[in-house]
């Protein structure tokens, strides 16, 4: 059981690291001689701070224009699914082992996960 889910977070971490090294170098190579106020520009009263576009309908579309920003949005959502996809493979190997106890337990786990994930930035006090 352990093995697997080491292969899971390595995996995941090694996948994540190669989406995040292909889109830094695409960054590089098409923004290295630009000044970053020429691509970017920094509004500290809007969330988030910078004109990037950062929303999951744009990563699509510029995934498929190699979008640099796009690609690396998508290495970090790699990163963060990572240790959701190991809980999510713990309660099926605890299934698999007729553990109820640790199933219910990394069931409350995963669904904290998926609240504090999906729930928590519509709280108005996390947004400041």
């Amino acid at each position: 059981m352990n093995g697997i889910l080491s292969r899971v977070l390595r995996f995941g971490v090694l996948i994540a690291a190669a989406i995040l090294i292909f889109g830094t170098a695409l960054l590089i190579a098409n923004y290295s001689s630009a000044n970053s106020s020429d691509f970017v520009t920094y509004t500290p009263n809007q969330i988030p701070h910078s004109s990037v576009v950062v929303s999951l309908s744009a990563i699509p579309q510029g995934i498929a224009t190699l979008d640099p920003f796009a690609i690396i949005e998508l290495g970090v959502i790699v990163l963060l699914a990572t240790p959701v996809s190991r809980v999510l493979c713990s309660i099926f190997l605890f299934a698999a082992e007729r553990d109820t106890a640790y199933v219910k337990i990394t069931l409350v786990v995963l669904i904290l996960l998926l609240f504090s994930i999906i729930v928590t930035p519509f709280i108005p006090i996390f947004n400041a």
